[in-house]
């Protein structure tokens, strides 16, 4: 089954690039059709990571976490009807090429050197934690080494991207999307199968279970609050999405912006059901480990692949299709999330760095940019295996808090204000608003018992907007 995955993929990206030119790497010719492009986003932005985390925080959040996912769906709407009728407008290649545009060749330099480091970090992390299980729970037995692991799978990612980048990713994400939601339903039926009830009853079972919570208005305190969580999941979505060089590559690869908007307001409104489906696992699980007295990893992130690769393996074929269906799921979540990450940081390298021309940049030195941006991505997840969480997903948030809070700022100092800046000013602004961050979050914790959580997002863009507010110089 992963041999015929990996076939399909690179047949996938044959085609999708057998007539790609310069322009094609970078923005598919803007031919793409939105619903190609809405159904490969969807697992381009669950990613491996959510597999294998969502699962594993029913146990200790329950179903709050779609609080954040329906805030997510009121930020893909302000992305839609705010930032890519902008875009479009302007027909950037990179996003960051607004901030050079409204403010100057620094500021410029500063929200794509914010993006380079968030993207590197989050995409590297979130292809270690897949690497990592898969490891644990397959490759160490053969005595694989987890850098060769980490090597050939950034390998692979560069075989089938370096030739078209963005124009196959379109449709090899697409792909993947499938392959992810066919496979995680055959893991639920499994497990419901394994619980020796009916679909209807798992059902019944799962809204009366107190693990299904999903709203949190009691406890202002609680980082599980429903207001931090919609409000959180709302601006997560404009940065992750909307200022992030990764997302919006894709998006701005449709024909318009009428299809765009389409595109960006399907593929919104599918994460709740994918979501959805990821808490329902894991609430099954739950209870099967509960009927069957077993008792379950610590960390939360390994609770999934624990049934997977303990519980059903039995040897039978149904054991072997759900263990199968478990690597696929993976790998097309994080091949889906690693791809346009490396793709991404191609583009804003050459555009946003090095300021070359897209349309007359020759295919040696693309493929030479390319080649250099999936090493250091391999260096990258060798250096997070010294990094440990127990919920991975929650320290990629915590990262997008930090880094991408200046990118917030800036966007919203540009869009809302008339006010031009000292350009050469703006990097100090962007580094100092973080660190503030960091201490306002030590000492509310220490002198009021209060813990931020994704709300550090929104302290660190209003941070960055009056940093930009004391050094703006006149109206424009």
């Amino acid at each position: 089954m992963i041999f015929i995955y990996i076939f399909l993929l690179l047949a996938i990206s044959w085609w999708a690039g057998r007539k790609a030119d310069a322009n094609s790497f970078f923005t598919a010719n803007r031919n793409s059709r939105w619903y190609v492009v809405a159904l490969g986003m969807v697992s381009a932005s669950i990613s491996g990571i959510s597999v294998v985390s969502v699962p594993g925080m029913v146990r200790g959040a329950g179903f709050t976490y779609m609080q954040m996912v329906l805030g997510f769906i009121l930020g893909y709407v302000v992305v839609a009807y705010l930032l890519l009728p902008l875009y479009y407008k302007l027909s950037l290649t990179t996003i960051y090429s607004y901030l050079g545009q409204r403010f100057g060749s620094v500021t410029h330099k500063t929200g794509a050197l914010f993006f380079f480091v968030y993207k590197l970090v989050a995409a590297a992390s979130k292809l270690y934690l897949v690497l990592i299980v898969l490891h644990f729970f397959v490759l160490d037995s053969l005595q694989v080494p987890f850098a060769l692991s980490a090597f050939l799978a950034v390998a692979f990612v560069f075989v089938y991207t370096f030739r078209s980048g963005i124009k196959t990713l379109v449709w090899t994400d697409a792909f993947q999307t499938v392959c992810l939601v066919l496979c995680v339903s055959l893991i639920f039926f499994a497990a419901v199968s394994s619980l020796d009830v009916s679909f209807s009853q798992a059902c019944h079972l799962i809204s009366s279970n107190d693990w299904s919570r999903m709203f949190v208005m009691d406890d202002f305190y609680s980082r599980q609050n429903f207001f931090k969580q919609f409000l959180s999941g709302m601006f997560i979505v404009v940065v992750m999405t909307g200022l992030d060089q990764d997302v919006m590559q894709k998006n701005l690869t449709c024909k318009n912006y009428h299809e765009a908007k389409k595109n960006m307001l399907t593929y919104g409104c599918l994460f709740v059901p994918v979501n959805l489906l990821l808490l329902a696992l894991g609430c099954v699980l739950l209870l099967l480990a509960e009927s069957k007295g077993l008792s379950l990893p610590e960390r939360s992130d390994y609770i999934l692949p624990f049934f997977v690769m303990d519980f059903f393996a039995d040897g039978s074929v149904f054991a072997g299709l759900v263990s199968s269906c478990f690597v696929i799921a993976l790998l097309s979540a994080a091949f889906s999330s690693a791809d346009s990450a490396m793709v991404s940081l191609t583009t804003s390298l050459a555009v946003d760095v090095l300021r070359f021309n897209t349309e007359t940049l020759t295919r040696g030195k693309r493929i030479l940019l390319h080649s250099a941006i999936c090493m250091a991505f391999f260096l990258a997840v060798l250096l997070f295996r010294f990094i440990n969480s127990q919920n991975a997903l929650d320290a990629i948030y915590t990262i997008v808090s930090y880094l991408n809070g200046p990118l917030l700022g800036l966007f919203a100092f540009g869009l809302f204000t008339r006010f031009i800046v000292h350009d050469k000013w703006v990097p100090f602004v962007g580094v100092l608003s973080p660190v503030l961050c960091a201490v306002l979050s030590y000492f509310a914790e220490v002198c009021w018992n209060y813990k931020f959580g994704y709300e550090l997002l929104l302290l660190n863009g209003l941070l960055t907007f009056l940093g930009l507010w004391i050094i703006r110089k006149r109206k424009g």
